[in-house]
């Protein structure tokens, strides 16, 4: 490109300052097939969009029926949909939008929720599941994928061949396709993400008319969307900081003292973004959390994540049997609430030596049990004396109250619990619990544990069977008992969850609930505690706000405790040039089998596209201060604030995932791929464009100076309609090369499947090492 000389270097650079982060709407000529057959260009746009959407639901649902067996993830996804149609209650680290619309649909088809997806591979036809409407819907939720990608890059200025080749992208990418294919919540994840750049794209249009109808409308459209994008997944969030970034920008150079806005009008500005974009969407992610809890009303099987007092909400829980107030001498079971094992112990002992070398105490093992056993049974003795001063029955000071000291002895061996400075087995920074004999007084004082309520504020609250929690903390050595999920003994310890001391006593899973009791038969009130009628109370109302906010931190919790590894998980550096996929489903007599993979063509094009960005404009930015200008200033401006703001994007829905230590899985990178398809066309865009015109909106009465718009006017040669025909070509050829992986129609013999490996890396079915 020719220099720009100084003067126009200058002006040029005084105008670039007032860009913004945002896409920069170009009011130009946009296609030049607008006026063929005397079409406006909106009449174009219009017909390329419906076009678009009808071709890419036809490519999804193709062949729907198949497989007619439960494929991938469909096992929890379908499950949580039989378990909304029957309101039970169940436990998932995604918020819970996506899963009710599947629900809705599945129930509005007649599932009757009594199929619970328990296997890959088991038939929906057999267990008469409408399978067929639910993946239906999700495909013409994929579907709109394509048209909205379009959409925007036309909103942006984007030529309409470019924006029609990011468009066949998405609608002809294997990934894209088979997420849309399936009961999975990445099709709903992805649209509302794509929505959420649209419609703030659609809003920044509006920048000159600040405060009018469509100004709040779209500003309002994009905080919707973003709710309904973190109300699907947890991932949601990083759109909210795409979304942020751009604001606060904005909201920057409004600042600016040279726009000529009082802070009055800037302070407007602020409340209505904070409105719309924080305010509406917490409300919005709010009710849908109300419709959840409102739905689950029945027992489930994710009772046992929540609390007590969150249990004896839903119906049918067994914390609401009648509950028998805890006396001394009672016998009793106590299970930890969030692993549903009791507290047990056996005559077999701890192994003298481990296998890191350290030593035990040789004592008598105590562990976790996830089942009903005879030496699960512990009687409580106090410590202090419960009956009146001449020996008489006392019924009140017999009751367990907060705060009081008492010794747990083990029915089976005759032994007291106990614990002790000795590291545990499998933590050594706990400390180990063991039993010991009651004739052995010095270790006394390692039996007394203290109760402790949970949410009690006085020494008066006594212990309830079912219906309180307590933590029992060491006396001497302040420890509270504790066991955990994944703390599972070896063989020596059959396979049982270690039972240690943690040193902090407010470890939120240190807690334990009375189950079985069995009152002291020496008691004169054990005939009329003994037969107690066990009839269900009634659920006890909870506020919403505080089932929301119990549920929340649980969600956060279990998500970054998804650390287990996968024989498919994948780290982020090796999705955008796809790597490997995943094995979704097989079937080995007509060797069929789905696989997640992208459409090779255009991940690494739109890969190579970000990076090429990147490449240009910083090398760019290098030139410029030694004062070279090869990309004239409006041009640079142009893309800088259009395709820079998709890189932008695809960053922010991207690069987290290098911080995440959980899980990962490649279709985590579908949002950042269709993002990075975005960039793929504005790269086309500005390699194939001849030239930029700026001719500028006149200023008047109605217009002022500081307010014209440029206008960008681009001429396309033959270069791109040669591309955009070579792309297209090999896009659509790839596609149909991956089809059997993608649909799962056709089986393939070891050497057919071979040859689609395109990288060695790719784990396929049915391939002979």
């Amino acid at each position: 490109m020719v220099q720009d000389t100084r003067q126009s270097r200058h002006r040029n650079a005084s105008a670039s300052r007032k860009a913004k982060l945002a896409p920069k709407v170009n009011e130009s000529e946009k296609t030049s097939v607008s006026s063929l057959y005397g079409l406006s260009p909106a009449m174009v746009n219009t017909a390329i969009t419906v076009g678009l959407c009808a071709t890419a639901f036809y490519v999804r649902a193709y062949q729907i029926e198949l497989p007619n067996e439960v494929v991938f993830d469909e096992v929890h996804f379908g499950k949580f949909a039989a378990y909304y149609v029957t309101r039970r209650y169940f436990f998932d680290v995604h918020p819970p939008l996506a899963k009710m619309m599947i629900a809705a649909v599945a129930w509005l088809a007649g599932f009757d929720g009594k199929f619970e997806f328990d296997n890959i591979g088991d038939s929906y036809i057999e267990n008469n599941v409408p399978y067929k409407p639910i993946r239906l819907f999700i495909a013409a939720v994929g579907s709109l994928h394509v048209p909205l990608v379009f959409q925007i890059l036309r909103e942006t200025g984007t030529s309409t061949t470019m924006a029609l080749i990011a468009a066949l992208a998405i609608l002809f990418d294997n990934a894209q396709v088979l997420q849309s294919r399936l009961i999975l919540l990445d099709a709903p994840l992805v649209l509302f993400v794509l929505c959420s750049l649209y419609s703030y794209v659609k809003f920044y249009a509006q920048r000159y008319r600040p405060f009018q109808p469509a100004w709040w409308a779209w500003l309002t459209a994009t905080g919707v969307s973003l709710a309904l994008t973190i109300s699907c997944k947890m991932v949601g969030l990083l759109t909210f900081f795409t979304i942020g970034g751009a604001v606060l920008f904005d909201l920057w150079n409004l600042l600016d003292i040279r726009r000529g806005l009082s802070m009055r009008v800037f302070v407007k500005h602020f409340c209505a973004r904070a409105l719309c974009l924080i305010v509406v969407p917490f409300l919005i992610y709010l009710s849908f959390f109300y419709i959840h809890f409102s739905v689950l009303t029945q027992t489930g099987s994710g009772d046992d994540f929540m609390s007590l007092e969150f249990q004896q909400t839903l119906n049918g829980n067994e914390y609401l049997e009648t509950p028998i107030s805890i006396h001394a001498y009672d016998s009793i079971t106590l299970r930890h609430v969030g692993t549903n094992a009791y507290l047990h112990s056996h005559p077999s002992r701890y192994p003298l030596e481990y296998e890191d070398g350290r030593i035990s105490s040789e004592g008598q093992q105590v562990t976790a049990y996830e089942h009903q056993d005879d030496n699960n049974l512990w009687r409580i003795e106090p410590v202090e004396p419960v009956d009146n001063e001449d020996g008489s029955f006392n019924e009140t000071r017999r009751m367990i109250h907060h705060n009081q000291l008492i010794r747990l002895l083990h029915l089976g061996t005759n032994t007291y619990l106990m614990t002790h400075d000795v590291a545990s087995p499998l933590m050594m920074t706990n400390m180990e619990f063991t039993t010991v004999s009651g004739d052995n007084e010095q270790e006394y004082a390692n039996t007394l544990f203290k109760v402790m309520v949970e949410g009690a504020t006085t020494d008066d609250i006594a212990w309830d069977s079912r219906r309180t929690s307590v933590r029992l903390v060491h006396n001497d050595t302040g420890v509270v008992m504790w066991t955990r999920a994944d703390g599972r003994l070896p063989d020596w310890g059959y396979g049982q969850l270690e039972v240690n001391g943690d040193k902090n006593q407010r470890e939120k899973t240190a807690i334990w609930t009375a189950m079985d009791v069995r009152p002291d038969p020496e008691s004169p009130l054990f005939e009329s505690r003994s037969n107690i009628p066990q009839e269900p109370l009634a659920p006890i109302p909870r506020s919403f706000l505080q089932k929301y906010t119990e549920l929340q931190g649980l969600m956060l919790s279990h998500n970054n405790q998804l650390t287990s590894s996968h024989p498919y998980d994948s780290r982020p550096q090796s999705w955008p040039v796809v790597y490997d996929g995943v094995a979704y489903w097989s079937k080995d007599e007509a060797q069929e089998q789905i696989a997640f993979f992208g459409n090779v063509v255009s991940w690494w094009c739109a890969s190579f596209a970000v990076l090429a960005f990147v490449a240009i404009f910083f090398t760019d930015l290098l030139c410029r201060r030694r004062g070279l200008y090869y990309l004239s200033t409006a041009e640079r401006c142009r893309y800088l604030h259009t395709t820079g703001f998709f890189v932008y994007a695809w960053a922010c829905h991207y690069v987290p995932f290098f911080l995440m230590h959980r899980q990962l899985f490649i279709h985590h990178y579908l949002p950042a791929h269709a993002c990075s398809v975005l960039v793929f066309a504005g790269m086309l865009d500005f390699v194939t464009s001849r030239s930029i015109d700026l001719p500028i909106t006149p200023a008047g009465p109605e217009l002022p100076a500081e307010r014209r718009r440029p206008v960008m006017r681009r001429r396309q040669g033959r270069l791109a309609q040669g591309f955009a025909f070579v792309f297209v070509l090999s896009l659509v050829a790839m596609f149909q090369f991956l089809s059997p992986f993608t649909y799962g129609n056709v089986g393939l013999s070891e050497a057919e499947v071979r040859a689609r490996q395109i990288l060695p890396s790719w784990r396929l079915q049915f391939l002979k090492n």
